[in-house]
């Protein structure tokens, strides 16, 4: 089973594509949600917020210890933020992942943008790829392996144990990266289907109305 940390930030799009995967999943929102989960997918958002509130809820000292047993650990975006060691011109949070991380490298809301890129090691298809307000992964550490180089920054890295990616694979059709991450951390998948996916898939998971 993958948990998804449900504080803040896009949970439900993860959740979407995990379901197309056949894949068990989980809502993280405190200590024992943790408990039997084989990987654990910290989601883009705001990563100054997701850092208070995992330090208010204890969940930063719960999930390093987690990961020490064995737990692993994908960070999209801001998540890639949290796992970082070192963040320029910022404090780290979890620092589990050996990486240098600049915050909104690319500049405002309304410079984000789409792309396709090869990802040899994940996919033998171009990949979509959404960028919003992404980080720059720089300066790898020992042991963590880039999956994906752009120009003058890492857009995908890893290590044996910690998946990290500048962008949003959840919001594309393509289950690509999350079959990836699934199969690190020991879980087969179904086929999936990309062709039938639709935006709006995933509001069957958003919290009903009042």
């Amino acid at each position: 089973m993958i948990g998804l940390l449900d504080l803040q930030g896009g949970v439900v799009e993860h959740l979407d594509h995990l379901d197309r995967l056949g894949i068990a999943a989980r809502r993280v929102k405190k200590a024992a949600d943790l408990d039997g989960l084989s990987g654990l997918i910290i989601p883009g958002g705001e990563s100054t917020c997701l850092g208070r509130l995992l330090r208010i809820t204890g969940l930063d000292r719960t999930i390093v210890a987690r990961h020490h047993a064995g737990l692993k650990l994908w960070g999209t975006c801001a998540g890639a933020i949290l796992l970082a060691q070192r963040v320029v011109g910022g404090e780290p949070c979890l620092a589990l992942l050996d990486v240098a991380i600049q915050r909104n490298a690319f500049g405002s809301q309304m410079d984000s943008f789409n792309t396709l890129a090869m990802v040899p090691a994940v996919a033998s298809t171009p990949i979509p790829l959404t960028y919003i307000r992404a980080p720059k992964i720089s300066d790898l550490g020992a042991g963590v392996r880039s999956l994906l180089a752009v120009d003058d920054y890492h857009a995908a890295v890893e290590d044996d144990v910690i998946l990290a990616t500048v962008f949003h694979p959840e919001l594309t059709p393509s289950l690509a990266f999350h079959r990836y991450f699934a199969h690190k951390c020991g879980i087969l998948t179904a086929d999936g289907d990309e062709a039938g996916w639709h935006p709006e898939d995933w509001t069957r998971y958003a919290p009903l109305p009042h």
